[in-house]
């Protein structure tokens, strides 16, 4: 989907860039300030983020493409007069892992025509850790490298739960609920790579134990649905609302079935 596929690969390209001249956790933790969202900003979060700001910059400036850009640290800023496109942007998803050169993590990029996730037209997530790069356009299926996702489904009862934004305090709590559901947990890192590996049947159910964001799942959301895969807010009413921008909203549950997806929030909001 021109210009955006370019653009959301130049970025990868840039983000490399970044993360070669930041090369240890020395150089990438150091906290630089608070985020739109209430988290705090490492080094490599602001230094990924102005990377991707300045080649949106460069698309609007230079071919005139105007958007209204939501994006993880700086929040929402426009470009343009009076867009009609909105740019969804977690420039670093796992930022723990990436701080600690834990090789999981990913940049999220989507494009919607509107302001809620049933708008969301384009998805794009490049981890960084394999180099996989994960693809979906609405209506026109997902895709892992090129190659069409939705042969291999996950299972309906679940093998593999991959849990995420969770601290230790969080998994203790939930892990014996979880336990007649699920056989065995996964705690990643990134929200939304768990969720491609849900797309391509890798995990067979995904939970977050806090509030996502929409730029933590626009992109990976839209791999789900194009497999045919549900994904509900827990306490938020119904996800095709869900607005795109910067709040905490809800945590999210992923799976099978809207039935599985189902039990999973209810463990969450119990």
């Amino acid at each position: 989907m021109k210009p955006w596929l370019e653009l959301c690969r130049a970025s990868v390209g840039d983000l490399h860039e970044v993360f070669a001249a930041m090369p240890t956790r020395i150089e990438r933790e150091p906290v630089v300030g608070d985020g739109v969202g209430g988290d705090e900003t490492t080094a490599v979060d602001a230094a990924a983020e102005a990377a991707i700001v300045t080649r949106l910059a460069a698309l609007h400036d230079e071919e005139g493409v105007d958007f209204h850009l939501v994006s993880e640290e700086l929040g929402e800023r426009t470009f343009g007069s009076d867009p009609s496109i909105r740019v969804i942007v977690d420039p670093i998803d796992g930022s723990l892992n990436a701080k600690r050169n834990i090789p999981y993590f990913s940049v999220s990029i989507a494009v919607a025509e509107g302001s809620t996730m049933k708008d969301v037209v384009f998805g794009f997530v490049h981890d960084f850790g394999t180099g996989e790069e994960w693809t979906a356009e609405r209506g026109k299926g997902a895709r892992l490298n090129g190659e069409p996702l939705g042969a291999i489904a996950p299972k309906e009862k679940i093998e593999v739960l991959a849990l995420e934004a969770t601290v230790a305090a969080s998994v203790a709590e939930k892990a014996l609920a979880f336990a007649p559901l699920a056989k065995r947990l996964r705690i990643m890192g990134s929200l939304a790579l768990s969720l491609c590996s849900l797309a391509a049947g890798r995990v067979d159910a995904v939970c977050s134990l806090k509030e996502a964001r929409a730029v933590d799942i626009a992109a990976a959301q839209l791999l789900l649905r194009e497999v045919g895969l549900p994904i509900i807010f827990v306490d938020a009413g119904p996800f095709d609302e869900g607005p795109l921008d910067t709040a905490a909203r809800s945590p999210v549950a992923a799976a099978a079935t809207q039935e599985v997806c189902e039990q999973l929030a209810h463990i969450v909001a119990t």
